[in-house]
């Protein structure tokens, strides 16, 4: 009678491919989340710039400027830099006097009374959409 210890090669070939299987598995998850990550990112990162705008306007005690590019796809304050969106993200401004706006370069001015005059931005890829609501009155920005 013989005391053999250890794993035959059969166990060892089923864990390697379990092993194999997961992470397989796993990457593909991964892989399907990171766009959508990019894009809620993104969508954070605007209404970010807006409120920074704002208490820039408010502390400098001058105008600032959000420019919105939606064809070379960047954002940021005037004078101080713009930020690319991801691919794949798509952005129009609807701005309540002139209506929906898919091109070009849309500015959101901020008074130093903390005003601000600017519409409702949406952005949107191939799974989700949200909007960055603006209150012109109170001067914040809501992410829905």
């Amino acid at each position: 009678m013989s005391n053999n210890k250890g794993f035959t090669l059969l166990e060892l070939i089923i864990v390697i491919f379990l092993v194999g299987l997961m992470l397989s598995l796993a990457s593909v998850f991964f892989a399907n989340t990171l766009p959508s990550s990019k894009f809620n990112a993104t969508a954070r990162e605007i209404a970010a710039t807006i409120r920074h705008a704002r208490n820039l306007a408010q502390l400098k005690g001058e105008r600032q400027t959000v420019t919105i590019d939606m064809d070379a796809h960047k954002f940021g304050i005037d004078g101080v830099g713009a930020k690319d969106m991801p691919a794949g993200v798509s952005v129009k401004v609807i701005d309540p006097r002139v209506g929906d706006i898919e091109t070009g370069k849309y500015q959101i001015d901020f008074a130093p009374t903390g005003g601000i005059e600017g519409g409702t931005i949406v952005l949107w890829n191939s799974k989700k959409k949200v909007t960055i609501e603006i209150d012109p009155i109170v001067g914040s920005a809501v992410i829905k």
